[in-house]
């Protein structure tokens, strides 16, 4: 169930593209693969048939004669045998006979999609087998019988281990970021996971059928269809999905195996590697769990770091090296800061000599307040947000920092219950627990909630939810009570001094099937919060860096040359009482390139008035971004400044509060409506929600009925008008637009010159950067025209456009270059501009006879484009 999404940062790999030869008894063709100085590959493409139906796949080798152990490596859902190809060409290296393949259904492959059937796909896997066992170059342990190993992501990690459980040959697994009960992945604790499940069968569907299944089989097309319209999932849907996972076969897994999972994973949590980890140790068997920091959600999958793992698990399990060191029993991913030079979360590793489960070390933790009640709302909307898929895993490594993430609960929509804050930091690791008594007013009885543990700042506001995980839970027969034990989502976060857990449960979530009928819910804690520590899980020691002595040493540096030259002011100037009206005023504004002796801006001085709407121009290069930038107060001038009504703009100024700007585009939720992304993001700023005129806003981008559709069925003008409708939240006095009309079509164009207008026509002002001249010429009242980081000209439209100092030249026949260099003439649509320069028109027109221009008429020319091109010159 892993989507196929694009994959930065793997090895680039040169194909030869010779044909050595073509194998006996089959339709594969061998091909060199060479990457650089390392050994080379051979691969052969072929299609087998497998229970007839033909199966897509690659076998890669290299090296000499001999056998070798075998790997079967899966692909993710979604995705096909070309998704592992790099990792399959490494292990082909490192002396392994490689066998990939595109599931029934994915890539080239035939069949329908059956979920990893027994009867089908497992069945496959078998086949597979087989045509190893047949192979020359693959290691056998008894004949029929080859030494192989399974391994793979999502769907392909289930694949591995239902075939350790379906085939005794299979000798080592190596599943990843998978499921062990997909019943329980996709129906946990009997709540519909409808996001990732639409998600999911939207990605294999493929091409539409008429009715509708694309190329899943038929049985589980019915499932999905069924559950996802009445959002319960019944019993046979729960047996089905059983039937195909690991967990049915789980006794009869026997083999060494390497379990990685994500915890940035919403579709498949740590509690299902906890289960498979559980099982196949019961039989046995050795088996070591690695929890990455990325997952389905996103995130740093550490790709390199765990194919190496892997190779070292089938080096020690399938070549019987015992010399190889597999890593620790267990291992844990942790976020040990940002990297200053490219802005990632940098890891460091935990470890244990054992796996220690979810709830080691428990510590109990009493939480305060009395029963409470909240409110299930009509329709479940709207909902509240945890985790996204595709988004979770950045807001993940975000809250690893004590970051805030995209989670948000409405009022009235929950209940929540804190407990003390920490006297000394504290690590989870695990899933914490409580025992809670749940009471419906629901006709039938039932609640749907979804609990959450908050790590809360001092403050008791900023709160962080770790991973954007919740567990969901139905509880049925609640009308007189119930009491149920919540186990609260798998994490490893730590909790500073100071803060605190605020254990929440909410009626809804946007990822999740809710009740659309109203209740009332109350919820009583019953037990404290037992919260797992892990104790025997200790973090790698770092290195000492150079900087940890050096840094010191340079700051005393560093201080005392500031304090000798005093060359920076540390404080921002007074606020201008004479410039408390006007919007802005920039004055000698300068900015260099870093490290270089060229001017990005350089003594730039202009100013805009209550009510203008300001066109800001200028060719590639000539500084608008720049200037932009210092006017946000994202980057600091070298010299000059910008006072935004007479305050000095610095990075964090309060009356930025009055700037609204739109650069490069806005993120919306897809899945939720203009009006609920509104009201999210100014939720998140934190401001008094009176404060926001959305009303007023909404009118101004005139986005109509339109407000309360789901974002992806906007066009794109209408995304463009809901993020200015967001940049307008508030009613700054001063609105910013950078390239408001990119990527609009000449209605879409016209709706936004329209809102710009309507926006400053309430006094308000606005500054746009544009590359549509005639778009500006009609939507703009004032210009600053910029080239090489400096000013050109600034002034009304009118002024710049019908400015006496340029003439249009129309012609009858060409004008030689020697004859218009002379003139200093700019060639343009109709004829030529030519600058007076202190002629007077008279002059021109004389200069034009004696040169013998053929003219047919002189005048002042009107079109802002031709404006531009005579100001900027060459620049253009």
């Amino acid at each position: 169930m892993q989507l196929r999404l694009p994959r930065t940062g793997l090895r680039r790999w040169a194909v030869l593209a010779v044909v050595l030869a073509v194998l006996a008894g089959g339709a594969g063709v061998w091909r060199a693969v060479a990457a650089d100085e390392r050994a080379p590959v051979h691969r052969a493409d072929r299609m087998l048939d497998l229970g007839g139906v033909r199966i897509d796949t690659s076998y890669f080798t290299s090296g000499g004669p001999g056998r070798r152990p075998a790997v079967l490596l899966g692909h993710g859902f979604g995705g096909s045998k070309d998704d592992v190809r790099a990792q399959a060409e490494q292990l082909a290296r490192d002396g392994y006979a490689v066998l990939t393949w595109s599931a029934r259904g994915f890539g080239a492959s035939g069949g329908q999609i059956g979920l990893n059937d027994p009867r089908r796909e497992v069945n496959d896997v078998r086949g597979l087998v087989d045509w190893l066992a047949a192979r020359p170059e693959v290691l056998l342990d008894r004949k029929g019988d080859p030494r192989v190993g399974v391994t793979g992501a999502s769907y392909g990690g289930a694949a591995a281990l239902l075939a350790a459980g379906h085939d005794p040959r299979v000798d080592a697994v190596a599943p990843q970021i998978t499921y062990w009960n997909l019943a329980d992945a996709l129906f946990p604790n009997g709540v519909f996971k409808k996001l990732w499940s639409g998600i999911f069968f939207s990605s294999g569907a493929g091409e539409a059928t008429p009715d509708g299944c694309g190329r899943f089989s038929p049985e589980v097309c019915a499932l999905y269809q069924r559950v996802a319209v009445s959002g319960h999932p019944d019993a046979a849907a729960r047996a089905l999905l059983e039937a195909r996972s690991p967990s049915a076969v789980g006794a009869r897994i026997k083999v060494p195996a390497l379990i990685v999972q994500g915890q940035a994973d919403s579709l498949f949590t740590l509690a299902q590697s906890d289960a498979m980890a559980r099982a196949v140790a019961a039989n046995g068997a050795p088996v070591a769990v690695d929890w990455t920091a990325g997952g389905h959600d996103g995130g740093d999958r550490e790709t390199g770091r765990v194919e190496r793992r892997v190779t070292a698990w089938f080096d020690r399990y399938l070549k019987r090296d015992t010399t190889v060191d597999t890593g620790p029993a267990f291992r844990v991913s942790r976020t040990g800061g940002v990297d200053s030079t490219d802005g990632r979360a940098t890891l460091r590793g935990a470890t244990a000599d054992r796996y220690p489960g979810l709830v080691a070390g428990p510590v109990a933790l009493a939480l305060s307040g009395p029963p409470r009640s909240f409110a299930n709302p009509p329709g479940a909307g709207p909902p509240a947000l945890s985790a996204v898929p595709g988004l979770g895993g950045g807001l993940s490594q975000l809250s690893s920092l004590g970051v805030g993430g995209l989670s948000l609960d409405f009022p009235g929509q929950f209940a929540a219950f804190d407990a003390r804050p920490q006297a000394r930091p504290m690590r989870v690791t695990g899933a914490s627990t409580v025992r809670v008594r749940v009471t419906s007013t629901a006709p039938d009885g039932s609640a749907v909630l979804f609990a959450k543990l908050y790590d809360v700042g001092p403050d008791g506001r900023r709160q962080v939810l770790p991973a954007q995980l919740v567990t969901p839970v139905r509880v049925d027969d609640a009308a007189r009570g119930r009491e149920v034990t919540l186990n609260l989502p798998a994490v490893d976060h730590e909790i500073e001094a100071g803060h605190r857990l605020r254990l929440v449960l909410a009626a809804t979530d946007l990822g999740y099937a809710s009740p659309a009928a109203p209740a009332t819910y109350t919820v009583a804690v019953l037990s404290p919060l037992s919260v797992p520590t892990a104790p025997a899980v200790t973090t790698q020691a770092a290195g000492v860096p150079w900087w940890v002595w050096g840094l010191p040493v340079l700051g005393v540096l560093v201080a005392a040359a500031l304090l000798l030259t005093a060359r920076r002011r540390t404080t921002a100037p007074a606020p201008d009482p004479a410039l408390a009206d006007v919007p802005l005023q920039i004055t000698g504004l300068t900015k260099k390139y870093a490290g270089t002796d060229r001017y990005s801006v350089r003594d730039l001085s202009f100013r805009v008035e209550q009510g203008q709407v300001l066109g800001l121009l200028g060719p590639n290069g000539a500084g608008k971004t720049t200037t932009l930038r210092m006017l946000m107060g994202l980057i600091g001038p070298d010299e000059g400044e910008i006072r935004v009504f007479g305050h000095a703009i610095r990075p964090g100024a309060p009356v930025l509060s009055r700037v609204g700007a739109f650069v490069e585009g806005a993120g919306f939720l897809p899945h939720l409506s203009g009006r609920e992304n509104l009201e999210l993001y100014w939720r998140a700023t934190g401001r008094p929600a009176e404060d926001a005129h959305l009303d007023e806003a909404l009118r101004i981008a005139n986005l109509g009925g339109a407000l309360e559709r789901a974002v992806r069925t906007y066009s794109q003008g209408m995304r463009q008008r809901l993020a200015i409708a967001q940049a307008m939240l508030g009613l700054p006095d001063l609105l910013i637009l950078d390239e408001p009309t990119n990527g609009l079509d000449p209605p879409q164009i016209r709706e936004m010159r329209e809102v710009m207008i309507r926006y400053a026509a309430g006094g308000r002002t606005v500054i746009v950067s544009s590359h549509l001249l005639a778009e500006v010429e009609q939507s703009c009242t004032h210009l600053v025209v910029m080239d090489r980081g400096g000013l050109v000209q600034a002034g009304p439209v009118e002024e710049i456009t019908g400015s006496g100092d340029t003439l249009l030249v129309t012609l009858d026949g060409p004008v030689p270059d020697a004859v218009a260099e002379k003139l200093g003439a700019v060639r343009v649509d109709g004829g030529l501009l030519v600058r007076l320069d202190g002629r007077s028109a008279t002059q021109l027109i004389g200069e034009l006879v004696r040169l013998e221009v053929p003219v047919t008429g002189v005048g002042p020319h009107r079109r802002l484009e031709d404006a531009f091109l005579t100001l900027i010159g060459e620049t253009a």
